[in-house]
């Protein structure tokens, strides 16, 4: 796939320098940083997800009382 990308002169220098910094091709770079900021998206969603379901119920155990959970068999 091809996608088009206007950029000024000073921006592509920029993206260009940071690129062969990385060691990277700008086509890398783009596809490693929209990926990320998808990813990052995705669990900005999940988060928000599981603290809406918390806020609901907001139920809590210690680090101490889920090892007993875990050890008695009661999970």
């Amino acid at each position: 796939m091809a996608i088009s990308l206007r950029l000024t002169k000073e921006e592509e220098k920029l993206i260009k320098s940071y690129a062969d910094f990385h060691g990277k091709s700008v086509s890398e770079l783009f596809r490693q940083s929209l990926l990320d900021k998808i990813e990052d998206e995705c669990d900005l969603k999940a988060y928000l997800s599981s603290m809406d379901e918390f806020n609901k119920d907001p139920l809590t155990y210690s680090h101490e009382e889920v090892e007993k959970m875990f050890e008695t068999g009661n999970v």
